[in-house]
C-alpha cells in the first residue's frame, strides 16, 4: 500500500515536471514530422502516439505511406525523435553498407535486458559475433537439417493432426493461434535443446513457463511506450511485479535445461549432439547466465516468429480458395518425393508463405540506434543517438514497391512461369526492399528451418483438413505486435476433414 502511494506520488511529480519543462532547442538538421501527425512543443507527437498505441504498427504504416519520400519523423516528449522509414534504399545503408553505425544500442539493451539479456537478438560487438559465428555454422551442418526434419514430422503426425482430426470429429472449435504456438513451442525445445515440452498435447496443457514467457513478451514490449517503467521497476508493482515473476519462472526453467544439458554432455561425451544447445556448451563457453540468454533468444525466434506467419497465412487462406486450390493441386503433385526435396519443390506454397509475410509480417518493425551523425540515402539527416525504425509492414504495402494491386494477396507476384514447361519457378526480391527475415549481416539464420518447418505443416494439414474460421462476420482480424506479430484474441476455427 505504502509503495503504490509512493508511486503515485512520483508519477504526479514527473508529470508535473514534464509539463512545466523547457523543451530543449530545436536543430535545423532535424527531419521535419509529417503533416499527418500534428507535433507540439514540449510532447511532440505524444498525443497521436498515445491515442493510436493499439493500432501503432497500422498508424506508423500509414504515415510512411503517405510520405513521398517512404521516410518521416515521430518528436518525443522534450525534444527527442524517432525517423521511420520503408526506403529499400535507406534499409540497405542502415543493414548493410552502414551496418557499423545502427546498432541495437543501449537503450534497446536496458529496455528488453531483463528479459533477453545478452542473447543474440540484444547484443552488439564481440558478444553478438561470437553467438552468430556459432549460431551461423551449426544451421549449415547437414545433421541439423536431417534433425529438424524428424522433429517437425513428429510433431506434425503424432501430435498435431490427430488433434486436428478429433476437432473435427467432434465439430470443435480451436484457437489455431494457440495450437501453432504450442505446436512451434514444442519444436524450438527440440531442436534447439533437445528437450521435450509436450507442450501439444490433446489435452492442451497449461503450462507455467509458457503462460511466464507469454507474460514477459508482452509486458516488455509495453515498456516502449511507458515513461515510468523504471519506476514500477524500482517500487515492484502493477506490470513490473509480474514481469519480475514472469521472469523467475522463465530463467528458472533455461537455467535447468542448461545444467541437465550439461550434465548429459559429460556422461555422454563421446556421443555427438545435434541440438544447438549441446553444441553452444561444446564451443567451450561456461558463462551460465550467458547461455541462459542464447536459450531464450532461440525460444523467442522459434515459437513466436513461425507461428504468428502461419496463422495469418492460414486466415489469408479461408479467405482466397483459388490459392488454396493452387497449394492442394502443388501437394498432390509432391507427395511422393523425399520430405526434404518436397518442400524444396513447392514453389507456389513457398510464394503464397512470402506473400502472406509481406502483408502480415511476424516482426512488423525493427529499431537500431546511430552511435555517430550519418546521412541516409533519401538525404535525411541521421544525427548521433537517433532511433531509426525499418519498417516491413509498411514496406509491404507501398504501391511504389508492388504495384496498385499491393493490397491483394497475389502469390503469383513471386513467380515466372516457363513458357516452354508450363512449370512456375520463384523469383525473389531483394532483402532491402523486403527484409521480413532482416538483412545484411544480421539477416535470420534460421530462415530456411522456418521455410521447412511451415511448408511441412501446411502440406500435412491442408492435404487432410480445411481451415475455417469460426468467426460469422467477415471483419479482418486485429493485427498487433509486441516483440513479434499476434492476432487480437487467437484465430478461432473448425476444422474440417476433406473427402479421401
Amino acid at each position: 500500500m505504502v509503495a503504490e502511494l509512493l508511486l503515485s506520488f512520483f508519477l504526479l511529480l514527473l508529470s508535473l515536471l514534464f509539463l512545466f519543462s523547457v523543451a530543449k532547442s530545436s536543430k535545423s538538421n532535424k527531419p521535419i514530422s509529417t503533416p499527418l501527425s500534428k507535433s507540439y512543443p514540449l510532447i511532440g507527437n505524444y498525443l497521436d502516439f498515445k491515442a493510436n498505441w493499439h493500432r501503432r504498427v497500422q498508424w506508423t504504416s500509414d504515415l510512411l505511406q503517405n510520405s513521398p519520400s517512404a521516410t518521416c519523423v515521430l518528436h518525443r516528449p522534450l525534444g527527442g525523435h524517432e525517423l521511420l522509414t520503408a526506403n529499400p534504399a535507406n534499409v540497405q545503408h542502415m543493414l548493410k553498407t552502414h551496418f557499423h553505425i545502427y546498432e541495437k544500442g543501449d537503450f534497446f539493451r536496458r529496455t528488453l535486458f531483463d528479459f533477453l539479456g545478452n542473447g543474440i537478438f540484444n547484443a552488439d560487438g564481440d558478444t553478438w559475433k561470437f553467438q552468430r559465428q556459432v549460431a551461423s555454422h551449426e544451421f549449415n551442418t547437414k545433421s541439423l537439417r536431417k534433425f529438424v526434419e524428424t522433429v517437425v514430422d513428429t510433431e506434425l503426425y503424432q501430435r498435431l493432426i490427430p488433434i486436428l482430426s478429433t476437432a473435427a470429429a467432434n465439430g470443435a472449435v480451436l484457437d489455431f493461434q494457440d495450437i501453432l504456438q504450442r505446436f512451434a513451442f514444442d519444436n524450438i525445445c527440440k531442436i534447439a535443446f533437445g528437450y521435450d515440452p509436450a507442450y501439444l498435447l490433446p489435452s492442451l496443457p497449461h503450462a507455467k513457463f509458457a503462460e511466464a514467457f507469454e507474460d514477459s513478451v508482452r509486458i516488455i514490449s509495453d515498456r516502449f511506450s511507458s515513461l515510468f517503467w523504471k519506476i514500477k521497476r524500482a517500487f515492484g508493482t502493477r506490470s513490473e511485479k509480474r514481469l519480475r515473476e514472469a521472469m523467475s519462472e522463465v530463467r528458472d526453467f533455461a537455467m535447468n535445461l542448461v545444467k541437465e544439458k550439461k550434465e548429459e554432455l559429460k556422461k555422454n561425451s563421446s556421443i555427438e549432439s545435434v541440438d544447438l544447445l549441446s553444441r553452444f556448451l561444446s564451443s567451450g563457453h561456461s558463462d551460465e547466465t550467458f547461455i541462459v540468454d542464447i536459450v531464450i533468444s532461440f525460444i523467442l525466434a522459434g515459437r513466436d516468429t513461425t507461428s504468428a506467419a502461419l496463422t495469418w497465412f492460414f486466415w489469408l487462406l479461408s479467405k482466397h480458395p483459388e490459392v488454396e486450390a493452387n497449394i492442394l493441386n502443388e501437394i498432390h503433385e509432391k507427395s511422393e518425393v523425399p520430405i526434404f526435396e518436397e518442400v524444396k519443390d513447392m514453389v507456389y506454397t513457398h510464394a503464397s508463405l512470402c506473400e502472406s509475410m509481406r502483408l502480415y509480417p511476424p516482426v512488423p518493425t525493427d529499431t537500431k540506434l546511430a552511435i555517430s551523425d550519418n546521412v541516409l540515402p533519401d538525404g535525411t539527416l541521421v544525427t548521433k543517438g537517433t532511433r531509426v525504425t525499418y519498417h516491413p509492414y509498411a514496406m509491404g504495402r507501398l504501391e511504389t514497391l508492388w504495384g496498385p494491386d499491393w493490397a491483394d494477396f497475389k502469390p503469383e507476384r513471386w513467380l515466372e512461369r516457363d513458357t516452354k514447361s508450363e512449370k512456375w519457378s520463384f523469383v525473389g526480391r531483394d532483402p532491402y526492399t523486403y527484409p521480413v527475415f532482416q538483412a545484411g549481416p544480421r539477416i535470420c539464420l534460421g530462415k530456411e528451418m522456418a521455410f521447412l518447418q511451415m511448408k511441412r505443416v501446411v502440406a500435412g494439414v491442408l492435404s487432410r483438413f480445411k481451415v475455417v474460421p469460426a468467426a460469422e462476420n467477415d471483419v479482418e482480424p486485429e493485427f498487433i505486435a509486441y516483440l513479434t506479430a499476434k492476432m487480437k484474441g487467437g484465430f478461432l476455427v473448425k476444422i474440417e476433414e476433406r473427402s479421401k
